[in-house]
């Protein structure tokens, strides 16, 4: 004879681990082929602790360039912000070969999986202010910059609208830490209306006279390798963040896991790398270094759902 034992005797433990699987909210696209993670039931709890804090308890920090915009698009690169300036409008025909000149000799280092970030930071501050300082010789007039941005390919990702709304639907501020040029920045996301008051942008930003003209960048030079440097001086003086332990981090470099470097006291940290190129030679790296990998997606597919999963609490209803 066989005796059934009641469910109220079954161990605790168990009951709560059976209670916790009926609770979760599934994320269909995790299963997506393009999505590859190191330990997805560490993924998911980090997750659910998010969730079960709440919104309230979020901010998002994102890199900008191929991260919240598109790698590539039919078989073409999408510009970046840098690559927005290569417009007669704005430089002439030799300052945009030089340019093109330094991409090619600086990117391919950028992505060396063989060098450290130490080994590539030299390289980064010399790419970055030979740029600026073609730029500058242009004299690029501000006015300007709004005709180049809408002549321009430059792209979101398939479901940025979503994000962006989400985002400012439940107040969760949006810190964009960006190796990019700020004012091309700025109207890259005012032409697709995505500029809403919870976006803060780090970047570099031109400084212009009292006629328009570019005359220099302000501030600290910021690249891909010394986000970290930014996050510390600048992030802990924007109260929108203050008392928001939980992050979600997007980018596409490993430099930008330094993003979060400037939040205080953080509970939980999910960050989501998007592998753009390179695949098979930084894939180990990007696996062992981002909890989530999406490689060659170009949508917001899965960052969307992990924000609609965190943001669905009933503490947020």
């Amino acid at each position: 004879m066989v005796h059934h034992v009641p469910w109220i005797y079954t161990p605790v433990r168990t009951v709560l681990a059976i209670w916790n699987q009926l609770t979760k909210t599934e994320i269909p696209e995790l299963a997506k082929s393009s999505v590859l993670m190191r330990e997805r039931s560490r993924v998911e709890d980090t997750i659910h602790a998010m969730q079960r804090a709440g919104a309230g308890s979020l901010q998002v920090i994102s890199d900008f360039d191929m991260t919240l915009t598109r790698f590539a698009h039919n078989g073409r690169r999408v510009p970046t912000t840098h690559n927005i300036l290569d417009n007669r409008l704005l430089i002439d025909e030799d300052c945009a070969k030089k340019m093109r000149e330094l991409l090619n000799t600086y990117y391919p280092i950028e992505i060396d999986s063989s060098r450290t970030a130490e080994e590539k930071l030299p390289f980064m501050v010399e790419w970055w202010t030979e740029v600026h300082e073609l730029l500058i010789q242009q004299g690029i007039r501000k006015d300007m910059l709004a005709q180049a941005v809408q002549e321009s390919s430059a792209m979101l990702r398939d479901g940025y609208k979503l994000f962006f709304d989400r985002l400012t639907e439940q107040q969760v501020p949006l810190l964009i830490f960006s190796a990019g040029v700020g004012d091309v920045l700025e109207e890259v996301m005012r032409q697709h209306r995505v500029f809403y008051p919870n976006v803060h942008i780090i970047s570099n930003y031109m400084d212009f006279d009292q006629t328009g003209v570019l005359r220099a960048f302000k501030g600290q030079l910021i690249h891909t390798f010394n986000k970290r440097d930014g996050a510390l001086s600048h992030a802990a003086g924007l109260r929108a963040l203050q008392g928001r332990p939980n992050v979600l981090l997007l980018g596409d470099s490993l430099g930008d896991l330094t993003m979060a470097d400037g939040v205080s006291e953080h509970q939980n940290i999910l960050t989501i790398g998007f592998l753009n190129d390179q695949v098979e030679e930084r894939k180990e790296s990007y696996v062992d270094s981002f909890d989530i990998v999406l490689v060659r997606d170009e949508t917001m597919d899965v960052a969307n759902a992990v924000l609609r999963c965190i943001t669905s609490s009933r503490r947020n209803k």
